[in-house]
């Protein structure tokens, strides 16, 4: 089905120096916007404004509406994508994990200051609903002082904190894939293969195909991507030129880094930097 050009089913970005530990985004028609299943390495809540949309987050999947409130802990493999022919927009914020395990902290949840992820994945609660929407109107406001958006974020996270109460989401993952993961991440931008990978991690290339499938949503070779991405977005951050980017992040050229990256983040390199 084909939609109606729109400045609207544009991407918009916030970030700001002075709050490094939180970033922003928006779309107000999201007829097109398409993820590819992927990770973040932050934190990330969002909510529903308006219409529906197709959310999948670890092995659940779900159709959720507008008032709904959606969290993803760091490197949970999820997507949200609209619904065939249905209008939808929402806000996003993403949050450094260190920045909301030292919040953690100071509320007692988490003992060593390290993020406690959250077992909710979704709530219905029209607070949430608002304090999302809220914040988000505060960071994007240009009149609006650093330091009264810092408590504001503050105040939120304290309040989700308090509604949803931090839990793990699952047992210990295999150290087998523990180790191979963290290779990955450690190696993202090089031209690693299965039997590098397989090699690290002690197991064959055919069960961790399938083990890490099982474990983390993506296949070993889609968790590499999706790192680079990760990778990718923190150089962005800087203002680096696309095609330093590119190659640094460990793809073939910049027309493969830019496909590769709108598949998951549903926005061109060019206008998450900008």
């Amino acid at each position: 089905m084909s939609c109606p050009a729109s400045t609207d089913a544009l991407p918009r970005f916030w970030r700001d120096p002075a709050l490094p530990f939180i970033e922003a985004r928006s779309v107000a028609d999201g007829r097109k916007v398409c993820y590819a299943p992927h990770a973040h390495a932050t934190f990330s809540v969002g909510a529903v404004i308006a219409g529906s949309c197709d959310y999948v987050n670890g092995i659940q999947r779900q159709r959720i509406s507008q008032g709904c409130v959606v969290m993803m802990n760091p490197q949970v493999v999820h997507a949200c994508n609209p619904v065939e022919g249905q209008p939808w927009s929402y806000v996003m914020l993403y949050i450094d994990p260190q920045w909301l395990g030292a919040l953690q902290h100071t509320l007692g949840m988490s003992a060593g200051g390290t993020f406690v992820p959250f077992a909710s994945i979704l709530s219905p609660a029209p607070e949430l609903f608002s304090g999302v929407t809220g914040l988000y109107a505060c960071l994007i406001d240009p009149l609006l002082a650093n330091a009264i958006k810092q408590e504001k974020v503050r105040a939120f996270f304290t309040a989700l904190q308090g509604h949803l109460a931090a839990a793990p989401v699952d047992e210990e993952p295999l150290q087998a894939l523990r180790r191979a993961a963290a290779f990955i991440q450690r190696h993202c931008t090089e031209a690693l293969t299965l039997d590098d990978i397989s090699a690290e991690a002690g197991v064959s290339s055919s069960y961790l195909i399938r083990a890490f499938k099982r474990h983390f949503g993506l296949t070993p070779h889609a968790y590499l991507v999706n790192r680079r991405i990760q990778h990718s977005q923190r150089a962005l951050r800087e203002g680096r030129s696309l095609s330093d980017v590119a190659l640094e992040a460990g793809f073939a050229d910049q027309a493969h880094f830019q496909r590769t990256f709108k598949r998951h983040l549903a926005a061109t390199p060019g206008q998450y930097r900008d």
